[in-house]
């Protein structure tokens, strides 16, 4: 079994991903929805989170766990890696090194969340994979909540996006870096924005790739999804037709059950 998990909804789109390329896994996606979002708390408080999460999902059978949260791999994906010897443990982080190579303007630009902006580990992806590459990193506060309320068509939103981008575009990043698992979601309202400018880059696919290698034998399976959450276990349910992931329902083993974790 695999395990995945983030704040909230933002990770569905790797879970997506993941039962996609695999279908026959049985995976187990967790939703710290107590404790959502992410990107405004402080390290301290997020690893601890991810260290509880994801020793319960071990516990719980998961041979492989996907940290399906850019501010959680940034700031505790290490130390999971530590605590879980011999479990593999994939993070998610933004998608730098494809689009330096993509990039013909030599600009990119990051959209991340504020936690994430701040963060050493991403500091140390532009040195790796930016090389030469100017990488504006622009923090979007807000734009996670707006995906957890499931409010994906506020016109006020497109907008007020077009505005937060128009510099980063004016100065020609071509590249836009999806740096946050929500704001997949947020992409038909993005792509208009940037469209004959920039290209969006999402590493979901990416990621889906890497638990292929992974899995071995956790890939073998019933193809069943569980679906866990901390707190309002009826929006997770709610949220798969809301967000384009109806199809998901069917791989349902039971209805979203509340963990305590």
């Amino acid at each position: 079994m695999i395990g995945i998990f983030d704040s909230g909804l933002g990770g569905l789109s790797v879970l997506s991903a993941v039962a996609s390329l695999l279908p026959q896994a049985d995976l187990t996606y967790l939703a710290d929805t107590a404790h959502v979002p992410y990107g405004d708390k402080d390290d301290a408080f997020i690893r601890r989170r991810v260290l509880r999460i994801g020793r319960h999902l071990v516990d719980q059978g998961c041979q492989v766990i996907v940290v399906a949260c850019n501010t959680a791999t940034a700031a505790a994906v290490a130390a999971l890696r530590d605590a879980l010897p011999g479990i593999p443990v994939v993070g998610v982080e933004p998608g730098i090194k494809p689009a330096a190579a993509a990039t013909t303007s030599g600009r990119i630009t990051v959209l991340t969340t504020t936690a994430t902006a701040r963060s050493e580990r991403l500091s140390r992806l532009i040195r790796q994979h930016a090389g030469s590459v100017q990488v504006d990193v622009l923090p979007c506060p807000g734009w996670a909540t707006k995906v957890e309320t499931v409010h994906l068509d506020d016109p006020g939103f497109v907008e007020s996006a077009r505005r937060h981008l128009a510099p980063s575009l004016d100065s020609g990043a071509d590249q836009i870096v999806l740096g946050c698992t929500h704001f997949t979601f947020l992409s038909p309202s993005l792509a208009p924005i940037v469209a004959g400018r920039a290209a969006l880059v999402d590493v979901a696919d990416a990621v889906a790739r890497q638990c292929l290698r992974l899995a071995g034998a956790s890939a073998r399976g019933a193809g069943r999804l569980t679906l866990l959450a901390t707190a309002h276990p009826e929006r997770l349910q709610a949220a798969l037709p809301a967000l384009g992931l109806r199809w998901l329902t069917g791989k349902l083993a039971a209805p979203v059950r509340h963990t305590a974790v």
